[in-house]
């Protein structure tokens, strides 16, 4: 059985002291928004206690899909390196960038370089120039596929893109996966579902995104964003059920209008055609007391996808 977790939504606080220049731009909105809001919503020791549980569970492997930083400043980038760094090795560690890490024009590309190695796919050179999505990445029976839909964007606009090129670059590494028998992970950052983010917030191309699913197939898509935890489904060639699977903000602290801090472990097990796959969903408890089962859905169940169920009587373990 191969275990892999799931973080998104880091938003690594507090932040940075920022100079005029650089509040010059869609930055100043961001701030303001961090001001009022997520400076008392993501701020603490959450992250810290979540990542610890995490890494108690053992997983073979971890998908982080984007947002590691707020306004996307040199020295948030920085940070979210040494972040990443203290998290693990990025042999074991999957990253997809989101729009906070693309606030504003060339952070992107600064992110790139400092978040390279978690960045490139099996045998990638290891540059950041000219660094281009999707990527693909196996461990033991699963290939992880990297794509991006991060971009910067005007103020009070948080949308992304999934454009042809990587559309169709997907699709070739979801065929060559499936050739090779292997149960296929897609991570992007903004869900590829129709209504599932604001307006102001959506994917631009998700048509594109369901076609890959619909035309090649997938067994499991990742995703953050909306900081919620949701399943919602695409349609797959011989007209299976794919989840989409979201997952709540990793530093929100409990008591918000958002679930607490959360990240989802996936079981996979089985074979071609014949797989099983099992989400289970850890996090802090309603009043911050501690981490504990927040609950299971069997997605797959030997190559079907049966009703999503929830267990009421998930073991719950004790606060870290």
């Amino acid at each position: 059985m191969f275990r892999l977790a799931h973080l998104s939504d880091i938003h690594l606080g507090p932040l940075p002291e920022l100079s005029y220049r650089e509040l010059a731009s869609k930055r100043i909105t961001g701030y303001i928004n961090w001001q009022r809001n997520r400076k008392r919503a993501m701020f603490g020791d959450t992250l810290l206690r979540l990542v610890a549980d995490m890494k108690a569970q053992r997983p073979d492997h971890v998908a982080v899909t984007g947002d590691l930083v707020n306004l996307a400043t040199r020295k948030e980038i920085e940070g979210a390196r040494l972040w990443l760094d203290d998290l693990g090795d990025p042999a074991w560690i999957s990253v997809v960038p989101g729009n906070h890490d693309a606030y504003v024009p060339g952070a992107l590309k600064r992110a790139y370089r400092e978040w390279c190695p978690y960045l490139l796919g099996d045998g990638d050179a290891r540059s950041h120039e000219g660094h281009k999505f999707p990527y693909l990445r196996v461990r033991g029976p699963v290939a992880i596929i990297g794509t991006s839909s991060a971009e910067a964007t005007v103020p009070f606009f948080a949308t992304g893109s999934f454009e042809r090129r990587q559309a169709l670059a997907t699709a070739r590494l979801l065929a060559k996966a499936k050739e090779r028998g292997l149960f296929r992970v897609v991570m992007i950052h903004h869900p590829p579902i129709a209504g599932a983010a604001a307006w102001s917030k959506r994917l631009i191309g998700k048509q594109f995104f369901s076609k890959v699913v619909h035309d090649v197939g997938a067994d499991l898509v990742l995703h953050g964003h909306t900081h919620l935890d949701t399943v919602h489904w695409l349609t797959g060639p011989g007209g299976e059920k794919v989840p989409v699977v979201g997952v709540p903000s990793a530093s929100q602290n409990a008591g918000g209008e958002k679930p607490a801090a959360r990240y989802n472990l996936f079981e996979i097990d089985g074979g071609p055609g014949a797989w099983t796959l099992t989400q289970r969903e850890r996090g802090f408890r309603p009043d911050g007391s501690g981490v504990a089962w927040i609950r299971e859905r069997l997605l797959m169940r030997d190559g079907t996808t049966p009703d999503t169920r929830s267990v009421e009587d998930a073991p719950v373990a004790e606060g870290v």
